[in-house]
């Protein structure tokens, strides 16, 4: 279906957990067309009720395989699961170098899940600027499980945290100095700390590493008088391509869940995601008035000249711009 404007039908036929009519909707989505915003507005309330993973870490960490082995163990006890693998955006066509179907193609014939990859399209954080987006489609379509698979550019990752109701960070050693790379930002907002690919040398002293460092915060917030002690963070050790320990990965998922629906918690993050949200579809309008503002005067062309040559100020332009 195209996006020639809003369409009742198509939504209708997302609720219903039609996966061609939400895969349009989500291309519809990642090209920025103005009318996919209609169609998500009538599906936001429905897509609220999915648990959503953030899956994040270092380049190298294994993410993907980490996702690839969830899967069967979400769908072997029942759950529908979606999944968004953010990737690197091609400098020439600006679409994800790494395809799902390459990476996960083996899940293709089963109904019950659905992949979609998105590009960066330069954003920073680890995340497309559709990635919200996406989600609500997935929930809206009945998935009940989400995992979001961020890109994996280090330590500034943090992205995740705003969509995610449980973000499981993942190490791996044998990369240089392992918690150096994990510990600003990153570190900070994991759930789950999960060290693959266990079967190498070191992994048992990435996990005790790990486990100090998260001693040494709890021990530092309750020096500072910390009202609220940081949240217990489990270390799991595990080799998700040999399927070891994915299980206790999963069991670890399962109970900081339940830990969050227990005391409250998720009623903070699901806040934290409104604002996410509301931000993202401020940014898009902003874009979409800016183009139209920018289509009507003749483009940049005129403006980048005066600036160059000073004789207008960039900020004087940018508010000249918003009005």
């Amino acid at each position: 279906m195209s996006a020639a404007g809003p369409s009742a039908v198509r939504v209708a036929r997302i609720l219903a957990g039609d996966a061609r009519a939400g895969a349009a909707l989500m291309r519809d989505i990642d090209d920025g067309a103005v009318s996919a915003a209609e169609d998500l507005a009538a599906l936001y309330p429905h897509a609220g009720q999915a648990f959503v993973v953030g899956i994040t870490g270092p380049p190298g960490a294994g993410k993907s395989t980490v996702v690839d082995a969830l899967i069967p163990l979400l769908r072997a006890r029942g759950d529908q699961v979606g999944v968004v693998a953010v990737d690197p955006s091609s400098p020439f066509s600006g679409g994800a170098i790494l395809g799902d179907r390459i990476r996960m193609q083996r899940h293709a014939p089963d109904d019950g899940t659905f992949i979609r990859s998105l590009a960066t399209r330069g954003e920073l954080g680890g995340l497309s600027r559709a990635t919200a987006g996406v989600v609500n489609v997935l929930a809206a379509m009945g998935k009940g499980v989400i995992l979001i698979e961020t890109v994996g550019v280090g330590q500034d990752e943090i992205d995740v945290a705003a969509l995610a109701d449980t973000v499981v960070v993942i190490a791996v050693p044998g990369m240089g100095d392992d918690v150096q790379t994990l510990k600003a930002g990153i570190l900070e907002v994991a759930d789950v700390l999960a060290v693959n690919k266990a079967d190498r040398d070191g992994a048992q002293l990435t996990a005790r590493d790990l486990e100090a460092m998260l001693a040494l915060r709890a021990e530092v917030a309750r020096s500072a008088g910390a009202a609220v002690a940081p949240p217990p963070v489990e270390v799991i050790l595990m080799s998700a391509g040999r399927g070891d320990g994915v299980d206790e990965l999963l069991a670890a998922v399962d109970r900081h869940r339940h830990r969050q629906i227990a005391t409250g918690g998720f009623a903070a993050r699901r806040l934290r995601r409104a604002d996410a949200e509301l931000r993202a579809a401020l940014g898009h309008r902003l874009r979409v008035a800016l183009d139209q503002r920018l289509a009507a005067i003749g483009g940049l062309s005129a403006l980048l000249a005066d600036v160059a040559a000073r004789r207008v100020d960039p900020y004087s332009v940018a508010d000249a711009l918003l009005r």
